[in-house]
């Protein structure tokens, strides 16, 4: 039995096409701007089997051509046993495409062979890389960066494709030189298929005041349409400089 948050049955950011989203109970990570702050709890949630998830995603399985399914959360990989059956069933008795939404926090060397067997069952791994500098990355997540680039090379390595996000926070994340130099570190992840560059939103206040907890940005504005067009663009150029250096050092 896993702890799950709640279920979403036509998901459309959650990877490609429409997917069913499953948003698992319990995250390590205490991000500033996170706006499910009800799915930090790791003994919240509701108790569920895998064959009960897969059951629901499969009576609307005409929705999901073109789609499959997601594990976001929360955090699924504090899960990871209950994930892996997830993901094995998933693909072994329903064929679905199988989408992984992480922060890669969780990852551990000592725990290698089990990531191994995720990531078989695994098709895409969507990763939020939260902030590039170790020391910005702690004060905003309550968390060290370390895990989380070590599990983005670790996926680059098993060959499985990978989908990079990042949250453009005002005063925090829009930063052109922390931009170029995740650019940088991108670039070194071979199986990369997209970046995305995401706004900053305050939706989540309104969870907080539900909680009765102060929400910690009341002040940070959101980000426009051409801030995000210049941060993705700064994070790009990274990238391209990055694969010029590989092309030349041969």
């Amino acid at each position: 039995m896993g702890r799950i948050h709640s279920l979403e049955s036509f998901g459309t950011v959650d990877g490609p096409g429409i997917r069913y989203v499953i948003f698992f109970q319990g995250c390590p990570m205490r991000c500033l701007y996170c706006h499910n702050p009800d799915s930090q709890k790791a003994d919240g949630g509701t108790k569920m089997s895998v064959d009960e998830i897969l059951k629901k995603a499969y009576d609307v399985r005409e929705f999901l051509r073109n789609g499959g399914i997601t594990a976001t959360g929360g955090e699924p990989l504090m899960q990871p046993f209950f994930l892996l059956e997830l993901f094995q069933k998933a693909k072994e008795q329903y064929n679905f495409h199988t989408c992984l939404d992480t922060s890669g926090i969780c990852f551990t060397e000592e725990r290698r062979d089990l990531y191994e067997d995720i990531l078989k069952y695994t098709d895409l791994v969507m990763l939020d890389i939260k902030h590039i500098e170790p020391d910005e990355h702690l004060k905003l997540t309550a968390q060290k960066i370390d895990s989380v680039l070590d599990f983005a090379r670790f996926v680059s390595e098993q060959g499985v494709d990978l989908w990079i996000r990042h949250v453009l926070v005002p005063g925090i994340t829009q930063n052109d030189d922390q931009l170029y130099k995740l650019g940088r570190f991108i670039g070194e992840l071979k199986t990369l298929k997209a970046v995305d560059v995401l706004p900053y939103h305050d939706m989540g206040k309104a969870k907080y005041e539900a909680m009765g907890i102060p929400y910690p940005l009341p002040d940070t504005p959101i980000p426009t349409k051409d801030d995000v067009i210049k941060a993705r663009d700064i994070v790009i150029s990274g990238i391209r400089d990055t694969l010029k250096e590989q092309q030349k050092n041969g």
